[in-house]
């Protein structure tokens, strides 16, 4: 079965007003947040990372001293890596 009608697939289109928006208020949060504890609590997962303990209580309190999503991935990537997929030719 063919089917020779062309497909319309709607494409999500974004506000670019709503992108500044966001920027500004993640600005507001990074400047008013306690830094040291995002530090502390970066440092503290890396070690977990590193280590065997569960991570789970580690990366819930990077959030709640608003660690971005970013900062903890960053952390997580230094310990682990990044996988690449094996090419086979």
């Amino acid at each position: 079965f063919v089917n020779d009608e062309p497909i319309n697939i709607p494409i999500l289109d974004m506000n670019p007003q709503g992108y500044e928006e966001q920027c500004a208020r993640l600005d507001d949060v990074r400047r008013s947040r306690d830094n040291e504890a995002v530090t502390r609590c970066l440092d503290d997962l890396r070690q977990a990372a590193q280590g065997t303990e569960n991570m789970m209580p580690f990366i819930l309190d990077a959030v709640k001293a608003y660690a971005t999503l970013q900062e903890i991935m960053d952390v997580l990537r230094d310990v682990f890596g990044e996988y690449q997929e094996m090419t086979i030719i």
